[in-house]
């Protein structure tokens, strides 16, 4: 029960208090919780509370909500009475039973815990008080402050959700995920039951239920009463009539018996509002074992939703239920959660007792199936059942063969189960089933890649068997391939591989046999520009973009020099210079010329001058020279005591001080003039 010593803290988010300030309770609450679990001084706490617009007053009223929560003020479980005064026309049924386990109605239980956390938990009861220095720095007119900090003090210790967070980790770890034991915990799935149906003919009447008598016809009129504790309803004119333990059938025919004399002329019909409660036993292992009062429609899944669920050692699938001591149904859970069957799910009577024993077997699944996780089998159980529990194999489950580790009392043993043998094969509690994935591996497969239209894979066999086939099915070789050699890649039986060269333009033609295919093979079409080196030509100087371009076949150098943008304006034409390197692939000596160099006139980006007809090859480098007749402008800036100060440009290499000084106009009348010492 220690568990549930947070839900102290968060059992006000529910609450929807008007606030006074920016924030409402709840968000008061939910503000002291992050900021608690931060770390945050609560001097600082405080403080950004008092930024928010809150005030003493709504701490105060936080505080007093909490504190009535921890008394109980609210009774646990608290039934609506029914009516007996005729007064109410509401016929609509409630459920009167225990209310659902959230954090709000669990208070009686919060506040057990957190009485039992104190008394053995060590930092509960050797906690220190706070040190209060920080109010010291404080003067009399920030006493809002310090009464808000001394309000907070005692009812919310920084320590709490530290102290509840390792508790929580203590209890989950190594708890074992079972199928379908966290479904009575699911706050959305509560199975309360449908209170405003059509009561069942088998609907007994009892102490509590609200009960209704219409007389129509000659007569009018309408009787509402209460089934008293004896089991009798006092009709006003009549006295008493005993109704406890009839259906609604035989108590309609009873007081249409009683009644009857006086309203001959007119009908008399029973009905029943508001039902009686009964009290549940529910016992062995569940969270929350205990006496239990429920709606009289309430079943057996409500129940075990009210204790909290099953426990660690509960079983799901063998859930007893006995009324008078004889035991009238059995529930499976497992067949709710794979078939949505209710059979076992009956309707719960007065003083019923569900008792939830212990599992027999629990048998973890792991690898390729779609819900890895323990699960809890019944004694006889073949293994094909856990499977489909599990939801079945995964896409990518080698599902031939199983395998199963098993306690055999003195060691472990391992049995590999194949398909045929798994509806057979029975299964013993901490069994451990592994599934395993299917080998990365193809058995039927051939690759294409390269200069074809269709690379991928392709699947090997039938029309698919040799290198022209797979070609084909490929859609042929593209404008590009280089179809004098391909390269077959082919893996050996030791895994490792072989390379077949292979000429695939014979094979096409029919000039050479064609090669029959195996699996795995790989066949690589090349590219004719994948069997040489890039070729390229490069540009140097005085061009608007100089830089490396792709060779093209018959490119002249006017051309080339057009492409990298034409000249710039400091391009000199008289000299423009060609290098190309020297290739001689069967020589068996260095040569010691490495490069020859052509020279050039050029006039507007033409050739006027050098090898007429002249065409660039690859790998050629032209250089562009900077004229020597081009010069930039170089300036010269006075300043001062001159005539006309600011910048002059020169007009020679050999421009002296005084020809600026000159141009300048010469000295102002202001001008000082010292001698060089």
């Amino acid at each position: 029960m220690k568990r549930y010593i947070f839900f102290i803290l968060f059992s006000l988010y529910a609450m929807s208090m008007a606030a006074q300030s920016s924030m409402t309770d709840t968000q008061v609450m939910e503000f002291l919780r992050k900021e608690i679990k931060k770390g945050t001084p609560q001097s600082q706490i405080v403080t950004k509370l008092m930024q928010s617009g809150v005030d003493i007053s709504q701490i105060r009223r936080v505080r007093r909500t909490y504190e009535k929560m921890k008394k109980g003020s609210e009774a646990f479980g608290a039934t609506d009475g029914a009516k007996t005064d005729g007064s109410s026309d509401d016929r609509t049924r409630k459920n009167n039973g225990q209310l659902t386990p959230t954090p709000k109605n669990r208070k009686v239980i919060a506040e057990e815990t957190l009485k039992d956390y104190r008394e053995n938990d060590e930092y509960a009861v050797g906690r220190i008080s706070k040190e209060r220095s920080i109010r010291n720095t404080y003067d009399e007119k920030d006493g809002e402050f310090l009464e808000m900090q001394e309000e907070m003090d005692d009812w919310l210790p920084q320590d709490t959700v530290a102290m509840y967070e390792a508790l929580i980790k203590r209890l989950g770890k190594n708890k074992k995920e079972v199928w379908g034991r966290d479904i009575f915990n699911n706050r959305n799935l509560s199975f309360e039951p449908n209170m405003n149906m059509a009561l069942p003919r088998n609907y007994r009447l009892g102490p509590g239920d609200a009960v209704f008598i219409d007389i129509y016809g000659a007569s009018q009129k309408s009787i509402e009463t209460t089934v008293a504790p004896d089991g009798i309803v006092t009709i006003e004119g009549f006295g008493p009539i005993q109704v406890s333990g009839l259906t609604v059938a035989q108590a309609n025919e009873r007081i249409r018996q009683k009644m009857g004399q006086r309203y001959s002329n007119s009908t008399i019909r029973l009905s029943v509002g508001q039902t009686h409660t009964i009290i549940v036993n529910v016992v062995g292992e569940v969270k929350t074992p205990g006496t239990y009062t429920l709606s009289a429609f309430a079943t057996v899944f409500n129940a075990l939703y009210m204790a909290g669920g099953i426990g660690d050692l509960g079983t799901l699938r063998n859930i007893k239920v006995y009324r008078g001591g004889r035991l009238i149904s059995t529930v499976d859970v497992y067949d709710f959660l794979r078939r949505g069957h209710l059979s076992g799910n009956v309707r719960l009577a007065d003083n019923d007792v569900i008792v939830v024993g212990a599992y027999d077997m629990l048998v973890q699944v792991s690898g390729k199936v779609k819900r890895p996780m323990f699960y809890e089998m019944k004694r006889g159980e073949s293994l094909g059942t856990l499977i489909r529990y599990a939801g079945g194999f995964a896409g990518d489950a080698y599902s031939k063969s199983v395998r199963v580790r098993r306690k055999t009392g003195r060691q472990y043993s391992i049995f590999n189960v194949n398909e045929f043998e798994m509806s057979r094969f029975r299964l013993a509690d901490e069994d451990s089933v592994s599934v395993d994935s299917v080998i990365p591996r193809y058995e039927n497969m051939v690759e294409i890649k390269g200069a074809v239209f269709r690379p991928g894979m392709y699947e090997v066999g039938g029309q698919i068997n040799s290198v022209r086939s797979l070609i084909h099915a490929a859609e042929g070789l593209t404008e590009v391939a280089f179809g004098t050699r391909g390269v077959l890649h082919r893996m050996k039986a030791d895994r490792t591989l072989e390379v077949i060269s292979v000429d695939i333009a014979g094979i096409l033609t029919g000039k050479t046999a064609d090669i029959p295919l195996q699996n795995e093979d790989l066949l690589f079409v090349p590219t004719r520009t994948e069997v040489k080196e890039e070729q390229t030509i490069t540009i140097h100087g005085e061009v608007l973009y100089p830089g490396t371009y792709k060779y093209a076949d018959n490119e002249s150098l006017e051309d080339f020099i057009l492409q990298a943008g034409g000249l710039k304006q400091s391009a000199s034409t008289v000299r423009v210079d060609v290098s190309r390197r020297m290739v001689n692939p069967r020589a068996f000596t260095t040569d010691s010329i490495i490069a020859r160099t052509y020279s050039f006139a050029l006039k507007d980006g033409f050739v006027v001058d050098g090898v007429p007809g002249f065409v660039l090859e690859p790998y050629d480098e032209v250089f562009v020279r900077k004229s020597p007749g081009t010069s930039r402008q170089q300036n010269v800036t006075i300043e001062g005591e001159v005539m006309f100060a600011g910048s002059y440009t020169m007009s020679s290499r050999n421009t002296r001080l005084s020809d600026i000084f000159k141009s300048a106009g010469g000295a102002t009348d202001m001008a000082i003039y010292k001698e060089r010492e």
